[in-house]
């Protein structure tokens, strides 16, 4: 633990607050001075921070983004690919049979929190869809699981 029974990083940005303090002729920083500091400046706020893997902010690199970018037009050229013939695809899965949380209207007098059955099957599917670069889309794909192949 740093000084005044905080962690070190805590405690050593408020021993810097204090010397910076001091060396202008001000007192120590006081318990809450963080708090204190933003409110007096209208410019600065706080905010939660979310996860962010590593990899994926490398892949914001704008001259990697470029480069990709780059080495697309280079294909489109070699190989004579006009812009209406570029797609995007995206799939995404979901589980069925699934209760989420949701928020009920029940009675005042009623205690403890609202039940929902979740029935017993749940199986994952998978929803592909598709549109073209000048706007126009195909029907989304639907992969559900089924009781039959039929190879025909």
């Amino acid at each position: 633990m740093g000084t005044r029974g905080m962690p070190p990083n805590v405690a050593g940005v408020e021993d810097m607050a204090d010397l910076l303090s001091e060396s202008r002729g001000g007192e120590r920083v006081g318990k809450h001075w963080v708090r204190r500091f933003i409110d007096r400046n209208p410019d600065l706020q706080t905010k939660m921070n979310r996860k962010y893997d590593y990899q994926r902010a490398l892949c914001e690199d704008p001259g990697v983004i470029s480069g990709w970018f780059g080495l697309v037009a280079n294909i489109k050229a070699k190989y004579g690919i006009l812009d209406e013939d570029m797609y995007n695809f995206d799939e995404t899965g979901f589980i069925m049979g699934i209760i989420g949380s949701t928020l009920v209207v029940t009675r005042a007098d009623r205690r403890g929190k609202a039940n929902s059955v979740q029935p017993g099957n749940r199986e994952w599917s998978a929803a592909i869809e598709c549109i073209n670069s000048q706007g126009w889309c195909i029907p989304p794909f639907l992969i559900v699981r089924g009781k039959y192949h039929i190879s025909s």
